[in-house]
């Protein structure tokens, strides 16, 4: 299974950017699939979550609003926008698979596959 995040890049506050994260070798419409995300010096963090079907998302208070998951199972893909980012929302941003369960966890255990990470800078 590999999961390749891309899209990452430098960022001006108040700005957009589309996060992709590719699936192969996974039953892509099977799987939950999470964001989550990583600060300098911090722990990650979860992000948000879609269901298999991508009717139903979970979507962390600090984001809720600003940051939409949404997926395209026939592209085996995953996509996070983020809008309006500010400085804080600087990080790398990590996809996650969840097999198995249709929980939209949000947990860094509640996945089980996980791409490299693509790296967000927001510049102010």
């Amino acid at each position: 299974v590999q999961l390749q995040a891309s899209g990452g890049g430098l960022v001006q506050a108040g700005n957009s950017l589309r996060l992709s994260c590719a699936a192969s070798g996974l039953a892509f419409s099977q799987a939950v699939m999470g964001w989550f995300r990583r600060a300098p010096g911090k722990e990650r963090e979860f992000v948000a979550a879609i269901s298999r079907d991508g009717q139903s998302t979970r979507v962390a208070d600090s984001v809720k609003g600003i940051f939409t998951i949404s997926r395209d199972n026939a592209k085996n893909t995953a996509y996070l926008q983020l809008d309006r980012v500010k400085p804080d929302d600087t990080a790398s941003y990590y996809c996650a698979a969840r097999r198995g369960s249709p929980v939209l966890a949000s947990t860094v255990s509640g996945y089980t596959y996980w791409g490299q990470g693509t790296l967000v800078t927001v510049s102010s």
